[in-house]
């Protein structure tokens, strides 16, 4: 019941809706309505420029048989379009009705489109590329339209019952409409280069005025009463909260309702920050009875440095940095030398300030001194961080000026996850540490690095922009070497692959035949053919038909059989029934040899030694023990590969692995049991340099661990047993896989959380 003088228009958000209701219903009709009409113009609009720029592009291609490939695209994306649009706009509605059933709800659209998040997926080029031009323009425009797009999953998170809606589980966001539209352009057959161009069209006739669907539909939820008053947070230049953050008690949703404000500005983080610096200062001015230096410097009657002076202060200080070379190497570098320069950093600063004031040096505003503190403390713990090698750290450091400046200019910069300057922090330090100088012979990712450090030192004044350019600088490198990375790891794991099956198969050949042999002495002659050509030919049937195959059940069948012939005829009933086995072991015989490129010569002679053995346990021939050992050497002699080695491999195998003392409930087997495909491994092996290496696959086979470097090259693989040696021997070490940023602001927490003001890093 509505209160007296409330609009029945007007949700009462201090309850969630239920989403059987029937008011979930109608505002859920219109979030439908709206966006099947706005995507419905979209998608036509993009259609319409297909043709014109597949034309184009066929008057320009460099051969014919590109020209028509694109005219064959052209005929394609005409006949097959209405189909597409519908399957499109079905997919579309059909996940807004799954939006009030969670049960049912499908995984996250994203989910599909991540490349080796949790085991390398052996894709082809084709598809490959694909999903990379879709995680493109997903994480483009997911930034582009983060404001907007937030508040749109806030209101659908409370019609939906408080259900969490984020980016991923919008349907009208830009991961599942990429998703819904790669779904349905499944029904067009066209060349890659066609499906590329239709997806650069996708992004920039739907994906790109999205702003407008996000508007009407904020409108209309408005309209309906639902978070009237919704706003983001806003910082001031001087840190202090915008009142846009301002909500009416009876509309602000609960946690339980809206979930929690993942990637976006938070105030508790800044307020918490603010919070430990400030016990901090009063406990170092506990001996002048809790004065600040702020304080003591406002009461003497001086004015406190402004924030354009804080800048060209460190400005001046940044371009004696800019001015001075870079070490190429950490043998130029001392660790001692630059964790003092990091601290000192407050200290040039204040007695730049005071020189360019003409007096002593100067005191600094409470929250500037918390951001100046704070980043000092962000570049300690990245001169800590063992996730980076040591040249990457030295390299890194030099940017605590630029980043205090961008942090003064702009204090988001903490709290924001998505602000373009902590973005291109993390970029740098994920691409860093997988570095090491044997995996960038060519030192295209150190001077990648190193150009981007030396922009920043040069170009750096203050314009925040500059981290953007930057930023997508690093991630169009990213791109381009994580394709030519993937495409080197998808061709090591199909090796390392079909090895596997070759041993598997080989292993299983052998066991076959020596289960089948058993304890008795079979002739020489039958026994290298076993042992040698048929456990090649069961090797190949395993490969090519499989281990249910009826060949192989029939390879399996010829054994029993060539083993059962050469039981002793001794009386008239088995000779007669061995006459009658000789001519399909024979047929069976030069059919496996045939498989097993024997040449037509040695499968001659070999059945003409074979008729020889058979005549003389027919007790037609008889053959000198001389002769049938000449013979028997050159049978040998001409079949190679016996299963002999495979026998041996695995018993030194199992001995191995019983001899492996590290126990399975240690941390080293909890590690190993956590890892996940995308992991980073250190690995310092006795005399041999130390290597990094990403774990690229795991056999589904043999749990074997494939590890590559950042090319994408095989650097080891290493069964679970011997990598829990590894860890255990501190031969090998887990790399962090959060984000730097992340990592540091943890890390400076719990420092400044401790009582003594001990560093508490997961650097160690």
């Amino acid at each position: 019941m509505n209160e007296p003088g409330e609009s029945p228009k007007v949700v009462n958000l201090s309850q969630r809706l239920d989403p059987a209701s029937e008011r979930t219903g109608v505002l859920l009709n219109a979030v439908r309505s709206i966006a099947n009409r706005r995507l419905q113009q979209c998608v036509s609009n993009m259609f319409e420029h297909v043709d014109d720029a597949l034309f184009d592009l066929a008057e320009k291609a460099e051969s014919n048989a590109a020209q028509m490939h694109y005219f064959d695209g052209m005929r394609e994306v005409r006949k097959r379009r209405p189909i597409v649009e519908r399957h499109f706009m079905a997919a579309i509605g059909r996940h807004l009705d799954e939006m009030t059933h969670p049960a049912q709800t499908k995984p996250a659209a994203t989910s599909q489109l991540s490349l080796g998040s949790t085991e390398l997926s052996l894709v082809g080029d084709s598809e490959l590329e694909e999903s990379l031009a879709i995680t493109s323009m997903i994480g483009k425009n997911e930034t582009r339209l983060s404001r907007d797009l937030f508040a749109v999953n806030q209101r659908l998170s409370v019609i939906c019952g408080g259900q969490k809606i984020d980016d991923a589980g919008n349907p009208v966001a830009p991961a599942m409409l990429a998703q819904s539209f790669r779904q349905a352009l499944h029904e067009l057959s066209a060349d890659l280069r066609v499906k590329l161009i239709i997806y650069k069209l996708f992004d920039r006739y739907v994906l790109s005025v999205l702003e407008e669907l996000y508007l009407e539909i904020n409108v209309e939820l408005v309209r309906a009463g639902v978070l009237p008053q919704l706003r983001h947070e806003v910082l001031r230049g001087n840190g202090s909260k915008a009142s846009a953050n301002a909500m009416a008690p009876s509309s602000a949703p609960t946690s339980d309702d809206v979930g929690e404000l993942s990637g976006e500005l938070s105030g508790d983080f800044l307020q918490t920050l603010q919070s430990l610096f400030s016990a901090r200062r009063r406990q170092a001015g506990a001996g002048t009875a809790g004065a600040t230096s702020s304080s003591i410097h406002a009461a003497s009657g001086g004015s406190l440095p402004s924030a354009n002076e804080l800048l060209g202060a460190l400005s001046v200080l940044q371009s004696q940095i800019a001015g001075e070379a870079a070490p190429p190497s950490a043998a130029t570098a001392n660790a001692a030398d630059l964790s003092r320069e990091v601290l000192q950093l407050k200290e040039h600063l204040l007695n730049q300030i005071g020189a360019l004031r003409g007096e002593r040096a100067s005191h600094v505003a409470t929250i500037d001194e918390d951001t100046i503190d704070l980043v000092g403390m962000l570049f300690e713990f990245i001169l800590e961080d063992r996730n980076l090698p040591v040249q990457m750290q030295v390299m890194l450091a030099r940017l605590q000026i630029p980043y205090l400046k961008a942090a003064i200019l702009d204090r988001k910069l903490f709290a924001h996850r998505q602000h373009p300057a902590r973005r291109l922090l993390d970029g740098l330090a994920e691409q860093a540490k997988g570095w090491s100088e044997e995996s960038d012979r060519d030192h295209r990712l150190f001077q990648k690095v190193k150009s981007i450090v030396e922009q920043l030192l040069h170009e750096f004044d203050d314009d925040i922009s500059i981290f953007d350019r930057l930023l997508a600088d690093l991630q169009q490198f990213q791109d381009i070497n994580r394709r030519r990375s993937e495409l080197a790891e998808q061709r090591v794991a199909e090796s390392a692959s079909g090895r596997e099956k070759l041993e598997q198969a080989r292993r299983r050949a052998a066991r076959e035949i020596i289960d089948r042999i058993g304890e008795q002495k079979l002739p020489p002659l039958v026994h290298s053919v076993l042992a040698r050509a048929w456990a090649n030919h069961l090797v190949l049937t395993i490969l090519r038909q499989g281990d249910t195959s009826p060949e192989f059940k029939s390879a399996l069948r010829f054994i029993d059989e060539f083993i059962a012939s050469t039981r002793p005829a001794r009386d008239q009933e088995s000779r007669q029934l061995l006459r009658k086995m000789i001519p399909g072991i024979e047929r069976a015989l030069r059919q496996g040899l045939t498989n097993v490129a024997f040449q037509g010569q040695d499968i001659e002679r070999l059945l003409s030694q074979l008729n020889a053995y058979y005549r003389q346990q027919l007790g037609e021939q008889t053959v000198s023990k001389e002769d049938a050992t000449v013979e028997d050497d050159a049978v040998m002699m001409a079949i190679p590969d016996s299963i002999q080695p495979v026998v041996d491999q695995d018993a030194e195998r199992d001995e191995a692995r019983d001899s492996v003392m590290v126990p399975p409930d240690s941390p080293e087997w909890q590690a190993i049991v956590a890892l996940q495909p995308g992991t980073w491994l250190e690995f310092s092996l006795p005399d041999e340099p130390m290597t990094r290496a990403k774990l690229s696959w795991i056999s589904p086979m043999s749990g074997r661990y494939l590890f590559v470097n950042r090319r994408g090259l095989k650097v080891a693989d290493y069964s679970p047993e011997e990598l829990a040696v590894l860890l255990a021997d501190g031969h090998a070490t887990v790399l962090a896989a959060s984000a730097l940023f992340d990592r540091a602001m943890n890390a400076i927490v719990g420092r400044l959380k401790q009582p003594d003001g001990s560093v508490a890093t997961d650097a160690e």
